[in-house]
């Protein structure tokens, strides 16, 4: 019902705004806020085993239009952001660690029992971050990115959020993975279970990965997003160019490269992860 619902007033052309838009967006956002609805969810129907739900974009997208600029000052901190959108609140009860220090969890949300927030960090509407999971210092985690169960996003990662178009999958990070510092995944990348990305990696859609365990080039296309296969070990890489004035100045381009798949020696190394938690 909440979805017809949704669709339908996203539809409806822009005007004044009633008292009907203002009380779906409020059931919506709670059902984002309890992790009822989420924009991507694990589907076996699906061959990523990921489908999109098209209306819980379009309901993120309708707060923004429907939402008016307030004044969301803290003290002598200035800050005007739409009122449909203002800080999730939380409390003890709630067994989520925020750390004192600058970090911003907008409402519309779903956060995990056990996620640990490190100051300063980020965590924007739609998204959606599993029990367990560690944000740490400086980390993004953009509108609708699915985060799974204990994952690490180390210092300064970036998780891309993919809002618009709003049949395109979002970027999901699957369970147990390890996101080290200064990593970014973007444009819906799609990260298995188990995997681990060496600092400063990179995933964009238009950035093919070498598996050179496996003898094959992981890409997106156009219908499916690039995934990095479970439990593998990415680090950033170079290529050369084969030809052509780039060839000719000895010249290489960014590509991230997977050297190995998790084993026992991986697996003792990440065990510190798990007492930080």
């Amino acid at each position: 019902m909440l979805a017809e619902t949704i669709d339908r007033l996203f539809e409806t052309p822009a005007g004044t705004y009633g008292p009907e838009y203002q009380e779906a967006f409020a059931a919506f956002k709670e059902a984002l806020n309890r992790g009822e609805v989420r924009a991507a969810e694990p589907s076996s129907d699906s061959p990523l085993g990921w489908k999109v739900n098209t209306w819980v974009k379009r309901g993120i997208l309708l707060g923004f239009r429907i939402g008016a600029i307030a004044d969301m000052s803290v003290g002598r901190l200035p800050f005007f952001d739409k009122a449909t959108y203002p800080l999730h609140g939380f409390d003890a009860a709630s067994g989520v660690r925020i750390v004192p220090g600058g970090s911003s969890i907008r409402d519309g949300c779903y956060i995990g029992r056990g996620v640990t927030c490190m100051p300063p960090m980020f965590i924007n509407a739609g998204a959606y971050v599993d029990e367990g999971t560690m944000v740490d210092s400086h980390a993004l985690v953009g509108s609708c990115a699915q985060i799974g169960k204990r994952v690490h996003l180390s210092a300064a990662a970036q998780v891309g959020g993919v809002l618009e178009p709003v049949g395109a999958l979002p970027v999901i990070i699957e369970d147990d993975v390890l996101v080290g510092g200064n990593c970014g995944v973007y444009e819906g990348a799609l990260v298995r279970r188990r995997a681990v990305l060496a600092a400063g990696t990179i995933l964009t859609r238009s950035t093919p990965v070498y598996d050179v365990v496996r003898g094959v080039i992981h890409r997106a296309s156009e219908d499916s997003p690039l995934v990095i296969p479970e439990e593998a070990v990415v680090v950033p890489g170079s290529r050369a160019f084969a030809a052509g004035i780039g060839r000719e100045w000895n010249l290489s381009v960014y590509t991230p490269v997977i050297v190995k798949y998790r084993d026992a020696k991986t697996d003792a190394r990440l065990q510190l992860e798990d007492l930080l938690r």
